[in-house]
């Protein structure tokens, strides 16, 4: 008999406040694994008690006061877990962990980078960069470890992952030379990139919609900027991946969506 492991990430923008839409979403996708980014809290008061009512029994947690933070959680066991420093600052955006089976799933919350995509007037875009750069880096040393790589990565690297390509090339998310870098780390794990595997370019694959549109879905200007991306020998085993739209009409919505993947183990 195969068994099957369906592994979710979503950029939640704050886990407290969007307490009701996790539960939601863990209640109606059920997934066995969740990934969360930007969970702005602090380790002591991340809401444990009712994920557990869930079935999510393994939470790992790696948090911060109002920004960023990253976690885990589980109703499979978890060992180990790692926190990498990318940003060399100490900011929470990172937390890995590894399943009895020998799988290693790694969630990242890419910076943003600020407004303007120029190293040298815009700093928060040169720590951007450097992230990726130190992820690279430490993408070469993981051959033949069966890894997923998830999280909000902040670019949309594909013409088809913005709602107009023209437009966004000197938006932050989706310049040139984020999408070089992002290229460069791939290729140095032969990533394969999930969403697009199941949903070729150029079909339109958005994860994110600003809250500055009165409506987000009548307008639709999304960019894909969650991603899942698995190492050759674990991608060989998905089987299935969906992107919740829904939830971005969800009541309190975080401005981005859950995105899951399926896997025959």
């Amino acid at each position: 008999m195969t068994d099957t492991l369906k592994i979710a990430s979503w950029n939640i923008n704050s886990v407290r406040f969007r307490m009701a839409i996790v539960e939601q979403y863990l209640r109606d996708a059920a997934p066995d694994i969740l990934c969360l980014q930007e969970t702005k809290v602090i380790d002591g008061d991340f809401p444990h008690a009712p994920l557990r009512t869930l079935g999510y029994e393994h939470i790992v947690v790696h948090g911060q006061r109002m920004h960023h933070g990253v976690a885990i959680l589980s109703k499979i066991p978890l060992v180990e877990d790692d926190r990498f420093d990318w940003q060399a600052n100490g900011e929470a955006r990172h937390i890995g962990v590894r399943l009895p089976n020998g799988l290693r799933i790694e969630n990242v919350y890419v910076p943003a980078g600020g407004d303007v995509p120029d190293r040298e007037m815009n700093p928060k875009f040169g720590q951007k960069l450097d992230f990726l750069e130190r992820m690279t880096r430490w993408s070469e040393g993981l051959a033949g470890t069966p890894t997923l790589l998830v999280g909000d990565f902040n670019i949309a690297p594909l013409e088809s992952d913005v709602w107009s390509h023209k437009q966004l090339l000197d938006v932050v998310s989706h310049t040139p030379i984020e999408i070089e870098a992002l290229g460069r780390l791939q290729a140095a794990n032969d990533w394969v990139d999930l969403g697009r595997h199941f949903v070729p370019a150029p079909e339109r694959l958005f994860t994110w919609w600003s809250y500055r549109a009165k409506d987000w879905a009548a307008s639709d200007r999304g960019r894909r900027l969650d991603h899942m991306w698995a190492s050759r020998d674990v991608a060989a085993r998905a089987v299935a991946h969906a992107v919740g739209e829904d939830c971005r009409g969800w009541e309190k919505p975080s401005d981005h969506v859950p995105i899951v993947t399926e896997f025959a183990f």
